[in-house]
This record gives structure tokens, C-alpha cells and sequence, in this order.
């Protein structure tokens, strides 16, 4: 309790010391984003190794995803400690913001206070108290008045607002309806060259392995491509 007083009545040290630890918080997170940021390309790096030699060098895809997973734990731990800085920036501005605003009720009740006192003193007396009461209880109902009546001007007559909800849920079932209609119809239109293999002719599957099959000259040029990707 004596450590929340002296922030409230004390010294503008307290705010200094409050903006400089925000400050140092968020340069600890600005560096925490550039790790992060390293750490994702090397992910990256490793993920392309791995793909790069799977089929051509088991080990070397091995070692890739190994370091990878070396990679992913210390990104989860940086996720940790930015939350971390993150809680405490926000815990320290809000106590900052709880500070300001206890210190400015704190005016404020003071000048309630004079204001009241001189009022008493100078201008009021226990009549002209009375006198405000009453002024005060004539506006509250006159306000509730105006409500009610407000209330009872804005509900028209006769203006049918109940919902039918099954004539709701005919409407839904049939847009439920066109919509599976326009799928279907979709599915109807599809090329023909996105038919299964068995409704091919047999002249189609004749040359399918034909199309399949690839280039000498091209192997070669991709198996010169992966081992130059795993050096």
C-alpha cells in the first residue's frame, strides 16, 4: 500500500523510470522480431535441403530436417520470452494509465470539494439545498415521461414485424436446393480430360504411357540439378 502512495503522491522519478523500462521492453522485442525473422529463412533453407535430397541423399535430407527442428525449438522459445515482454509492457502502462487517472480523480474531488464548500458557504442554505432536490426529482420524471412516450411513438401499428420462421426455412431449403442444382450442373461441364483413367479410350491409354515417358538428356540435367542443390 505505501508503494502505490508514493507512486501516486510521489515523484516524476516514478513516470521516468516507468517510460524507460517500456523503452528498453520494446527494444528487447524489436530484436526478439529480427531473430525470429533469421531463424524462419533458415527454416526455410532447411526445409528446401531435405526436399533437395530426399531421394538422392537420404542422410543429407536427414541432417536438413535435423537442424530444422533445431531451428523450430529455439523460434518457440523466442515466442515465449516476446510474450513474456509483451505481458510486461502492457502491465507497466497500465499501471501507468491506473497512476494518471487516480491522480486526476484526485484533482478532480478537490476542486468538487471547493467548489461545493464555497457554494454552502457564499450562496446556499439549507432551504436552497432542498430546493435543488426538488428541481432534480421534477427533471427525472419528466425525462422518464419523455421515454416512455418516445417508446410508445416508435412501435408502429400493424406493421406485421412477427417472422414467419417456416416460411424462414422454405426460403433456406430452397437456396440450399439451387445451390446443389449449380454444383451438379458444374460438375457436368467438367473437361473431358479430367475424366477418371477408366473412361478413357483404349487408344488414350494406348498413348498415355508414351506421354509419359521422359527425355534421357532430361534426367541426366536433373540429376546434375539435385546433386548441385545438396553441395
Amino acid at each position: 500500500m505505501s508503494g502505490w502512495l508514493s507512486w501516486v503522491t510521489g515523484k516524476r522519478d516514478n513516470k521516468n523510470a516507468a517510460r524507460d523500462a517500456i523503452i528498453g521492453l520494446r527494444e528487447q522485442l524489436h530484436l526478439i522480431n529480427k531473430k525470429e525473422e533469421h531463424l524462419l529463412t533458415k527454416i526455410d533453407e532447411e526445409q528446401r535441403k531435405a526436399k533437395a535430397n530426399v531421394t538422392t541423399n537420404k542422410r543429407a535430407a536427414q541432417a536438413a530436417l535435423r537442424q530444422k527442428k533445431l531451428y523450430e525449438t529455439e523460434l518457440d522459445r523466442l515466442a515465449g520470452n516476446r510474450m513474456t515482454l509483451e505481458t510486461q509492457v502492457n502491465a507497466i502502462e497500465n499501471a501507468n494509465m491506473n497512476l494518471e487517472t487516480m491522480r486526476a480523480m484526485q484533482r478532480g474531488s478537490a476542486a468538487l470539494k471547493h467548489i461545493h464548500q464555497n457554494m454552502y458557504v457564499h450562496y446556499l442554505t439549507r432551504r436552497d439545498i432542498d430546493k435543488v432536490d426538488n428541481t432534480m426529482d421534477s427533471i427525472r420524471e419528466q425525462m422518464a415521461l419523455s421515454n416512455e412516450i418516445s417508446e410508445a411513438i416508435s412501435n408502429p401499428i400493424g406493421m406485421g414485424n412477427e417472422l414467419d420462421e417456416d416460411e424462414l426455412r422454405n426460403e433456406l431449403q430452397e437456396l440450399e436446393q439451387e445451390e446443389l442444382h449449380e454444383r451438379l450442373v458444374g460438375a457436368d461441364a467438367a473437361p473431358a480430360h479430367s475424366l477418371p483413367t477408366a473412361t478413357r479410350t483404349p487408344a488414350a491409354a494406348a498413348a498415355a504411357p508414351q506421354a509419359a515417358r521422359t527425355d534421357p538428356d532430361e534426367d541426366e540435367e536433373l540429376r546434375a540439378l539435385q546433386a548441385e542443390l545438396a553441395m
